[in-house]
């Protein structure tokens, strides 16, 4: 998987400046905790988390992982609660999988003195964590919303399935509206669909009825288009539209190198940003390397002229 990457801010990679290298006695305990696969993408998390700590374990027999993939944001904090008190922790990696519900279990392992690490989604308090590993969340929007106005150069119709009412949905949304704005794009809709191919089917059904004239479907998510797709395709309106989603699914991405009308393309968000987020903080210990900031992957419209960069027959997303 072929991956640009953007360093934002003040992500430090030099030796020497803050890290913490390890001597060759010493041991250091790194936890990663992410939300249960429920759906294709933090399955994808889940596959990407494992590979890297098999990896870097094997690389580093002096760092030991405690990994722990949790239902819900109360399991969760449990799992982080009992990676400091039990398993001590010198680190944390975590995607939180309700970032405000997560925010004050996280600032007390900081409190703690550990090297923390958040990964895709903001924490409801600023400064928290030493590290923040995520998509270009803003990019995902915009780069969908120039798509969509340059396959539509005479304006028309789309509607939008966006994800959960947290805050990297609010920058795609924003970054896509801000984008459309001032052109003859007309959003007739925007409904919640969880990131989840069930409630994208049942979105894209309600949105089928409502509007009988759409011309683009903007899903932000790959799980959301795969229903949405579904819900399209059994409308018999397929020849109607097209959807425009995100993450890289390669599911997706196949459609696309395959050149599919209703799935002309697709914008990078690929789930291997959780082995970056691991990868960079084990440099942190192994390594003497400072790495406080924030590391941002872009986020790259996909084509039928670069999709063979991004198709991945190992990955499970």
């Amino acid at each position: 998987m072929k991956l640009a990457k953007t360093l934002l801010a003040s992500v430090v990679i030099a030796g020497g400046m803050g890290g913490v290298a390890l001597a060759q006695d010493d041991t250091v305990t790194i936890g990663v905790s992410v939300p249960a696969a429920t759906h294709g993408w933090t399955g994808g998390v889940n596959y990407f988390a494992q590979q890297a700590i098999d990896r870097l374990s094997e690389t580093y027999p002096n760092v030991e992982f405690v990994f722990a993939s949790s239902p819900d944001s109360p399991k969760q904090i449990a799992d982080i609660e009992d990676m400091v008190s039990t398993r001590g922790i010198d680190a944390l990696v975590i995607l939180p999988g309700d970032p405000d519900a997560m925010t004050s279990a996280i600032k007390q392992v900081k409190d703690a003195g550990k090297f923390v690490t958040v990964v895709d989604r903001q924490l409801s308090i600023e400064g928290v964590e030493n590290l923040y590993v995520a998509g270009d969340n803003p990019g995902l929007g915009a780069n969908a919303a120039e798509y969509i106005k340059q396959a539509l150069p005479d304006g028309g119709n789309i509607v939008i399935l966006r994800g959960l009412p947290i805050p990297i949905d609010q920058q795609r949304f924003d970054a896509f509206m801000g984008s459309v704005e001032g052109s003859n794009i007309t959003v007739l809709g925007d409904e919640f669909a969880n990131w989840n191919r069930d409630d994208g089917f049942r979105v894209m059904q309600d949105f089928l009825t409502r509007y009988p004239e759409i011309d683009a479907v903007w899903t932000q998510d790959d799980d959301i288009s795969l229903g949405a797709i579904e819900a399209i395709r059994q409308a018999g309106r397929e020849d109607e539209m097209f959807v425009v989603g995100g993450a890289g699914m390669q599911q997706i991405l196949q459609a696309v190198a395959a050149g599919d009308a209703l799935t002309p393309v697709d914008v990078s968000y690929s789930p291997a940003m959780i082995a970056t987020a691991i990868e960079l903080t084990t440099s942190h210990f192994t390594g003497g390397i400072q790495v406080a900031g924030r590391y941002i992957l872009d986020s790259t419209l996909i084509t039928q002229d670069n999709v063979e960069g991004f198709l991945d027959a190992e990955s499970p997303f």
